[in-house]
């Protein structure tokens, strides 16, 4: 956890405090009737001098409770609208949590894209069929896994490992170098694109997983893929001891 007080002290002031007051008064109705609970909350606010300290107490105006009012609502929108569609929900969406720091889980089919290699690896930067693939991100993290074939995964469908480099057993992206920059208030579309587009325009340079990640050497494997076009043998896909519905429970 990041120590801010720090920050706060360079870069904050206190002007205002409010102090909250509950009555809780019992009245009995009659002797057939229990009695009846009424709460009475009264808020009580106070200016902040220089020094430091409460000055001023008075009860919390007008003017006070709309700004408190719109102060809260902002608070809201941001985040009601992080992993929010602008639309219909797109539709390799499997499932979304949208709390504070929440997650999606997408899919992608196989397709051709531009895959980037450090040149230590020879193997040369080009297009490359990849299988298909299950995303599931947050804000800061993303984790990957292949998919057999094209059909949408259900519940109940095996993941494969990715078939990569720089990637944890687990399926955790090691992102190297690649400054995160995924808002609290991302739409979901926007937040699917962005981590895609991280992964995909990032550098592999390393096997963290032994050259594992497929059934022969992984790194072997996408030099003997470069320059081919050839599709992606589904037989080197590993598959993995979850399903869909695992990961998002």
């Amino acid at each position: 956890m990041k120590n801010i007080t720090q920050q706060f002290n360079s870069g904050f002031a206190p002007f205002k405090a409010l102090l909250i007051y509950r009555h809780d008064k019992e009245e009995q109705i009659n002797q057939f009737q229990r009695d009846e609970k009424e709460t009475h909350i009264y808020v009580e606010s106070y200016d902040i001098g220089k020094s430091g300290q409460p000055i001023n107490a008075h009860p919390l105006s007008q003017s006070e409770m709309i700004a408190l009012a719109d102060l809260l609502q902002t608070s809201k929108e941001l985040q009601s609208s992080y992993l929010k569609s602008n639309g219909l929900l797109p539709q390799n969406v499997l499932y979304i949590n949208q709390q504070a720091n929440g997650y999606a889980v997408w899919y992608t089919p196989p397709q051709e894209v531009n895959l980037f290699f450090v040149d230590s690896l020879h193997i040369p930067t080009g297009k490359f069929n990849i299988p298909a693939m299950l995303w599931k991100a947050n804000a800061e993290r993303l984790t990957v896994y292949a998919l057999k074939g094209k059909a949408k995964p259900t519940e109940n469908t095996k993941l494969c490992h990715a078939p990569y480099l720089n990637i944890y057993a687990g399926g955790q992206v090691c992102m190297g170098t690649v400054q995160i920059n995924i808002g609290k208030s991302t739409c979901l579309e926007d937040f699917m694109q962005t981590w895609e587009r991280y992964f995909f325009n990032s550098n592999f340079s390393h096997s963290i997983n032994g050259n594992n990640s497929t059934k022969s050497n992984t790194t072997d494997l996408w030099r003997s893929l470069a320059g081919t076009g050839q599709q992606f043998p589904q037989n080197e896909l590993i598959q993995t001891n979850l399903t869909l519905k695992q990961i998002i429970t």
